[in-house]
């Protein structure tokens, strides 16, 4: 295989996240800027950043390995300039929206993700709040077929990493709107303050990385009302700020879910693929069951973003977009 590397872009900036958390606590904590940080909170984030490279530099042969394999079937070999590395971007960039949504809609994959919304906080050391088992979920084998297509490994994984670097700055609250062209093509930290709510308005919408012209495309695009101010965390919060737990508590969940179940594989299969919340009893506390309590206590917000008037009567189920 043609020997081809890329630096890190997250590694290499380390010293910029250091520097401008350091800069955002302290424009918070002088009331120069809005947001709000705890330190057991902050510093809570920080080691699940720190747990996240080290979990990388241990496990991340996993994913190469997939990618690697999929290198070796495939159908052309795509040039590694300017133009190429480009489109690479914007290929992952879709494939990240898609990635991004299911780790919202199946409780496996969520187990992972659940980490990152953990914080009832939104400042810059939220963004390094990521979990430490996402090399095992098995989400890298969306982005195989890039390397199908052409892209080397090394291409794929540097691009996943730039835009994962996009994401560090919409993290925050000191930021308010950005210019209207740019809110209505790019991810910003408007958009994204919607996808870390746990208001019912706000479950389950803006899954993009870096261009938020996916969501809008694909009916998950609610805009951030100055009437519905985001209230962070989950749906349940935790009660802990321990690392181990905050990591691996949805597979505990799990595993307790399993054991109540019995020996029933079926059951088990569908507590892992459908959405978080979800029961085999019909009782589901998942995001559409939480939006239809919520609306039919307040039917005057049908109609508004994140209670569209369905398309027929006989839609069951909430759908995203604007109105």
């Amino acid at each position: 295989m043609t020997e081809i590397s890329f630096p890190s872009p997250t590694t290499l900036a380390i010293p910029a996240f250091v520097a401008l958390v350091a800069l955002e606590w302290w424009a918070v904590k002088t009331h120069r800027a809005t947001g709000r940080y705890t330190t057991i909170d902050s510093i809570t984030s920080m080691t699940m950043g720190i747990g996240n490279v080290v979990s990388g530099v241990l496990l991340g042969f996993i994913s190469w390995a997939v990618l690697d394999f999929a290198w070796g079937l495939r159908v052309t070999e795509l040039p590694n300039n300017w133009w190429s590395v480009l489109a690479a971007f914007l290929v992952y960039d879709f494939v990240y929206y898609w990635k991004h949504r299911l780790m919202h809609r199946s409780r496996w994959f969520w187990a992972n993700h659940v980490v990152h919304h953990s914080s009832t906080h939104y400042n810059l050391t939220t963004a390094l709040r990521q979990p430490w088992t996402g090399e095992l979920t098995g989400l890298v084998i969306l982005g195989a077929p890039m390397c199908l297509i052409g892209w080397h490994p090394a291409v794929v994984i540097f691009v996943g990493g730039l835009n994962l670097l996009y994401q560090f700055w919409i993290h925050t609250e000191a930021i308010g709107r950005m210019p209207r062209w740019f809110e209505y093509i790019f991810n910003t930290p408007s958009h994204h303050r919607v996808h870390h709510a746990r208001n019912p308005r706000y479950l389950d919408a803006n899954y993009a990385g870096t261009l938020i012209i996916w969501d809008r495309m694909f009916g998950s695009f609610i805009p951030e009302l100055d009437e519905d101010r985001p209230d962070y965390g989950l749906v349940k919060n935790l009660e802990s700020h321990n690392p181990i737990w905050v990591s691996f508590h949805e597979y505990v969940a799990i595993g307790r879910d399993f054991a109540r179940d019995g020996l029933k594989p079926q059951r088990w299969i569908a507590r892992l693929t459908m959405p978080p919340g979800w029961s085999p009893d019909g009782d589901h506390n998942d995001s559409a069951a939480i939006r239809a309590a919520w609306l039919a206590e307040h039917p005057d917000a049908l109609g508004t973003p994140g209670f569209p008037i369905p398309k027929n009567k006989t839609d069951g189920d909430m759908i995203h977009g604007e109105t």
